[in-house]
């Protein structure tokens, strides 16, 4: 094992995208992020129309709610694309980058396998969201006076996000096995 360098960069400190999946992913994540912007206007919208005019509104706090949750949602594949995901990195900044390898690959396995179970939840979730036991569909509502379908919605952008995770994890899989046989061959 080698001593960690202070002074330099820290292995776990590592933020850059592996796939071109993950570049997109970033891209567009940061695009989203101004949605966080647009939920603050639309509460202090709400608030002026409760407390300056008297004439609240009946949409403000779900669509606020949609939009939060569709971006933390979005937040986990945002994550993993930027190599931001959960590991002990004092363990990780102390290993070889041999061992280092061997660690990513483990992640992106165990990844890959739970994001496989998470992603055949989140399809069940999802169909009983879209469509009746009777198999037409309808939409989940909210069940409020303006009763708009966004949990149909926040479940389904669940789906979308495990499956499109599932993928990331299997193109990190994919590509560090083939660093590592194309290191093994040299």
């Amino acid at each position: 094992m080698k001593s960690p360098n202070t002074s330099a960069l820290r292995a776990s400190d590592n933020h850059e995208p592996i796939t071109l999946l993950d570049t997109f992913i970033i891209k567009l994540g940061d695009l989203l992020s101004t949605v966080f912007l647009l939920s603050a206007c639309i509460i202090i919208f709400e608030i002026v129309m409760r407390y300056v005019f008297n004439a609240p509104t009946i949409w403000v706090h779900e669509t606020t709610t949609l939009f939060c949750a569709i971006l933390f949602i979005y937040a986990g594949s945002y994550c993993l694309a930027c190599n931001r995901h959960i590991r002990i990195g004092i363990l990780y900044d102390w290993v070889s980058d041999e061992v280092r390898h061997y660690l990513d690959i483990f992640i992106s396995l165990f990844g890959l396998i739970y994001m496989s179970i998470l992603t055949w939840a989140a399809y069940g979730v999802a169909q009983k969201a879209l469509f009746a036991p009777w198999g037409d569909f309808r939409m989940e509502t909210s069940g409020s006076a303006w009763d708009p379908a966004l949990p149909a919605l926040v479940k389904s952008m669940l789906f979308i996000v495990v499956l499109l995770m599932l993928f990331q994890y299997l193109l990190h899989l994919i590509k560090l096995v083939t660093a590592l046989r194309g290191n093994k061959n040299v």
